[in-house]
């Protein structure tokens, strides 16, 4: 079972194009403290939008 302050969290990157497409990755929470945007493919969309990481 994952420690809850783990280094390498699971985050949920929520699409930004208003279609509730979401994407699971980790990050190293050492690393990069604030939250993340990633530029990925919604496949809703069908073209190239900002992730953002929920909390």
């Amino acid at each position: 079972m994952a420690r809850s302050r783990d280094v390498r969290p699971v985050i949920e990157l929520r699409s930004t194009g208003g279609t509730g497409c979401t994407c699971v990755t980790r990050k190293n929470r050492r690393n990069d403290p604030e939250r993340t945007v990633v530029r990925k493919y919604d496949p809703v969309l069908r073209e190239h939008v900002d992730f953002r990481e929920e909390r």
